[in-house]
């Protein structure tokens, strides 16, 4: 099993989204204003563009870039969701927000 960094429930984490990521969210998925409204900032000019989210939106972020992959009719942006899905789906999988079970 990884090891998952440990984090506070409602602590957010940073995604690096591309320019073409974000428009891929905002255009191309059935996410609400909750998930995209943060992705409309822009970052300045020589900034990495990170957004953060809570591990709930992050996971509610990558079910609808799946779904919008598993029906994609176009080859590329069917490629390109995918790719997106599986860097959101790494980072959901190297943080956690629950407590720890080997405490106990």
């Amino acid at each position: 099993m990884k090891h998952r960094k440990r984090i506070a429930v409602g602590e957010k984490i940073p995604l690096e989204l591309t320019e073409r990521e974000r428009d891929l969210i905002m255009k191309h998925t059935f996410a609400g204003n909750n998930l995209t409204d943060r992705l409309r900032v822009v970052p300045s000019p020589g900034e990495r563009p990170f957004y953060r989210f809570i591990l709930d939106d992050l996971d509610e972020l990558a079910g609808y870039v799946a779904a919008e992959a598993n029906h994609a009719k176009i080859k590329k942006l069917e490629k390109e969701l995918r790719q997106l899905y599986s860097r959101i789906a790494d980072a959901l999988e190297s943080h956690t927000d629950e407590p720890d079970e080997s405490a106990h």
